[in-house]
């Protein structure tokens, strides 16, 4: 269930880099359980715990997060928990380490959209800093890696300070409410019971 009533168009954010390890690692769990058949016949599946294991990740740690911004605000959706935080909460965006929502309740971090490493800051072109929000620059118009329009935090930072400019120049943000607006937050206790049990499992299997 989302944390935020989300309102207006809707745009979903998820690193291709996340997708591509999902698809990795459920490529490997189809393999390993294709060749468990083989080996062992449809009774081997007594001992897939692992795989299932390792799918169900792959699910949960990297196709799942997201960061989902529409007229309402921004949602971040991570592993284990869900973030909403509506325009009027927000009073900065930071991408020192990962896309992070500043607001007067404190810092939310998203798992989808992490800085880039030392590697990826050094293929930038002058090009790359130019006509960015202007809450994207720093003293003398620098810019952080992490924000970046080629890399994973910049493109998501730019997608909610871009919505975030629009909803303030249409007046539709109220000025002054940060520290009125509660951030809504929401446990995803379903993938965390689902995560205990097949851990559980897959230890079970790997003792037996």
């Amino acid at each position: 269930m989302s944390a935020l009533q989300h309102a207006g168009p809707v745009d979903v954010f998820k690193a291709r880099s996340n997708k591509a390890l999902a698809i990795l690692l459920w490529a490997l769990a189809t393999f390993g359980t294709v060749v468990t058949v083989a080996q062992t016949g449809f009774a081997g599946l007594r001992f897939a715990a692992p795989l299932v294991l390792m799918a169900f990740a792959g699910w949960a740690l990297f196709w799942r997060p997201a960061v989902v911004v529409s007229d309402s605000g921004v949602e971040l959706v991570n592993p284990l928990r869900r973030i909403g935080v509506p325009w009027e909460a927000l009073a900065y965006v930071d991408t020192k380490y990962a896309l992070t929502l500043v607001t007067e309740s404190g810092r939310f971090s998203s798992w989808a959209a992490p800085a880039p490493g030392v590697l990826g800051a050094r293929h930038a072109r002058p090009e790359n800093i130019r006509g960015l929000p202007a809450s994207a620059y720093g003293p003398s118009q620098s810019v952080r890696p992490g924000d970046l329009p080629q890399t994973v935090s910049g493109q998501a930072a730019l997608l909610v300070r871009r919505r975030w400019a629009e909803q303030v120049e249409r007046g539709a943000v109220t000025g002054g409410q940060a520290g009125e607006t509660p951030v809504l937050r929401g446990a995803a206790w379903g993938i965390l019971a689902a995560a205990l049990v097949l851990v559980a499992a897959t230890i079970v299997t790997l003792t037996a």
